[in-house]
């Protein structure tokens, strides 16, 4: 779980709810014509942006991987893959059969090469897969980052009508604190919604689409390589390069014959 999300959020609705109970109640805070304008507003502007099928995959691959880190670390796979390769050295094709991994899309490529799949159709369908999973999850990033544009806009279209009712009723003294209550807390909340909650996490999709990326194409040349049998030593020399600089002569030891 990516515990950096939960406490940001948890945090930042900390902060806002501390300063709204320092200076009143909580139930002075809630609009229900506020919450129309900006959720359905936005909800509707983004409909009309994407297609429904973009956002059927995009929204929950996004919010799932807002809260979750990758099984793996680029580090950790380069460590995997030279272990795989020593066992396929040893052991042949045959031995991967045993081998278990916590990361899905590294677990498939072993299957391949276990099976005895054939050098071009495992680098077509691994390439395929991954490139199908980095287009969902930058669909996801375009829908979060939609909604944090939408919000403070649809903030600014509930405060106009908030003003035109209550300069409508100029006449009618009670009804002024209401709609300027009103105006006010549509702007407060399309600023909410998309500085503390969509771009963030649009940001932290894009952030994680370059990094699925970066091990993905990892897993598909360290897989490549085991299946045309390279040596476990050059295997990791090889995906090293993935690896910023800093940090390959710490991973870059032999592995063990």
């Amino acid at each position: 779980m990516d515990i950096m999300t939960t406490v940001g959020l948890l945090g930042g609705l900390a902060v806002i709810v501390a300063m709204v109970l320092m200076g009143g109640d909580l139930h002075m805070f809630i609009s229900e014509h506020a919450m129309i304008i900006i959720f359905g507003g936005s909800a509707a502007a983004t409909m009309i942006r994407f297609p429904l099928s973009v956002l059927m995959h995009g929204l929950p691959l996004g919010m799932k991987f807002a809260f979750t880190m990758s099984r793996l670390s680029a580090h950790d796979l380069v460590d995997e893959l030279a272990r795989i390769a020593e066992i396929a050295r040893k052991q042949g094709p045959v031995g991967l059969e045993k081998v278990e991994t916590d990361e899905p899309f590294l677990a498939k490529g072993i299957r391949y090469v276990a099976d005895g799949y054939d050098l071009d159709f495992i680098r077509d369908n691994l390439e395929r897969d991954r490139d199908n999973f980095l287009l969902h999850l930058n669909e996801g990033s375009k829908i979060y980052r939609a909604v944090g544009d939408c919000a403070p806009a649809f903030g600014m279209i509930g405060t106009l009508i908030g003003m035109v009712q209550m300069f409508s009723n100029m006449s009618d003294p009670s009804k002024l604190g209401p709609f300027m209550a009103t105006a006010l807390l549509a702007t407060l909340y399309g600023a909410l919604v998309a500085n503390l909650i969509c771009l963030p996490i649009a940001d932290k999709l894009h952030g994680k689409l370059i990094d699925e990326e970066t091990n993905r194409t990892l897993i598909i040349d360290g897989i490549l390589m085991i299946r045309d049998s390279k040596s476990p030593t050059l295997v990791r020399e090889m995906l090293l390069a993935y690896l910023p600089e800093k940090h390959r002569h710490a991973e870059g030891e032999p592995v063990p014959a």
